[in-house]
């Protein structure tokens, strides 16, 4: 496309310019990295919304139950820097099918889980596809887009992890009152086989993008551990690693224990519990939406500050509202799911863009999955520290993970507007 098509779409788009920036290639590739995220997403929330079912068929304790959730995320560690060195030798579309395929067969298999253990290592190898996907579609998008739209663009395709979620509520309220609830979590995880419809659009439309396939391919440095620990990467890849911990620590502590605690402490019903979540989703997804634009106006690092903070409080004052006040719980829902998602809008662009193209995959798979492991520590101590101080006392844990997350972003460098290498 060149310079005056290009500016002349972008201001016939308006605040849809980047989405026209993008070319008819890079359309593809958003759409099939939008319908992974996406999936992705619903495969790995299906687990918390079946949790309390899970846990009475297995009789398990919150403990347990909160370590299946910890085990998902770090293999997903795993998984996410093994995708991220694949997409920087094989390519990220190969990578990225790779993954899809992996996450949904083994989200089906969970559904056939005859013991809590055999449950335990399905989703430990689930972990593996759910933490490469992200990493291998987001840079895919972002090899496509104009430095000035990559915040927004990006941030689109985090936008698809509240409608694969929003989705994975509505399944789930349905097969919970058609199936009794000793089945109805098998056959939630049974849907996760929706994935492999996507593979057969990404594996005829799209491809990697040919400015970056061809610089990664002429580079003599290749994808490996070491080289994003070497030289003033070295800074860049640590603090990159803690600042995804503490941002996804406190996401997945409340996405993990949310429904159980508005099962449990509130009494919620099964459509009470939906249509609670309705809300929380709904500012989820535009809180993704709207932080793509705020990181593009304002700043990476000041994004990421900003929503860290805000997300602090209002897990203090969502979980701390006395019993009988279930209406506020309901609103505040939206303004919690707008913060605790516009501080993942900058996420793509921003590791993206602090690597080369030929180690981009390779860092940004490594930090953001490392984040995950680590993070993932915290549903688990929250499951833990339910038993003594119940899920709402316990679930206030999430807020000194954002705490980290502010303190992460001192070490690291401003990058709107940066050049991709």
């Amino acid at each position: 496309m060149s310079s005056s098509s290009t500016a002349e779409s972008a201001t016939r788009g308006g605040p849809f310019a980047w989405f026209h920036t993008l070319g008819r290639n890079g359309k593809k590739a958003f759409i099939g990295a939008f319908g992974g995220y996406g999936l992705d997403s619903y495969d790995f929330q299906v687990l918390p919304l079946g949790l309390v079912a899970i846990t009475a068929y297995f009789g398990i304790s919150k403990g347990e139950a909160g370590l299946l959730t910890t085990v998902t995320l770090v293999v997903s560690a795993l998984g996410g820097a093994i995708a991220g060195i694949l997409a920087d030798r094989i390519g990220r579309v190969r990578t990225l099918m790779i993954t899809v395929v992996t996450y949904a067969v083994f989200t089906v298999l969970c559904g056939f889980a005859t013991s809590y253990e055999t449950l335990l290592i399905f989703r430990a190898l689930q972990g593996l596809g759910f933490g490469g996907e992200w990493a291998a579609g987001a840079i895919l998008v972002a090899e496509y887009c104009k430095p000035r739209y990559r915040g927004r663009t990006v941030a689109f395709i985090q936008s698809s992890w509240a409608v694969g979620w929003a989705l994975s509520v509505l399944v789930y309220t349905l097969v919970f009152n058609l199936f009794p609830q000793e089945v109805a979590w098998r056959v939630l995880f049974w849907t996760g086989a929706l994935p492999a419809l996507l593979i057969i659009y990404i594996r005829r439309t799209v491809e990697d993008a040919p400015e970056a396939t061809e610089r990664r391919t002429s580079s003599t440095e290749k994808g490996s551990f070491t080289a994003i620990f070497k030289g003033d990467l070295t800074r860049t890849t640590l603090f990159a690693a803690l600042l995804a911990t503490g941002v996804q620590g406190g996401y997945y502590t409340l996405a993990t224990w949310l429904p159980t605690f508005l099962k449990t402490e509130r009494d919620l019903t099964v459509i009470g519990t939906g249509g609670y979540l309705a809300f929380l989703i709904s500012g989820a997804f535009t809180g993704y939406v709207c932080g793509g634009y705020v990181t593009d106006w304002w700043g990476r690092k000041k994004t990421f500050a900003l929503f860290s903070v805000l997300s602090a409080g209002l897990i203090l004052l969502y979980t701390q509202i006395p019993p009988g006040a279930n209406t506020a719980i309901l609103f505040l829902g939206f303004p919690l799911g707008f913060c605790m998602s516009a501080i993942f809008s900058g996420f793509g662009s921003f590791l993206a863009e602090l690597y080369p193209t030929a180690l981009r995959g390779t860092g940004q798979g490594f930090t953001y999955n490392f984040g995950r492991a680590v993070g993932a520590l915290f549903p688990t101590l929250v499951g833990f520290m339910a038993e003594r101080m119940g899920v709402g006392g316990a679930l206030v844990f999430g807020a000194v993970a954002y705490g980290i997350a502010v303190v992460a972003l001192l070490g690291l460098p401003e990058t709107k507007g940066r050049e991709l290498l």
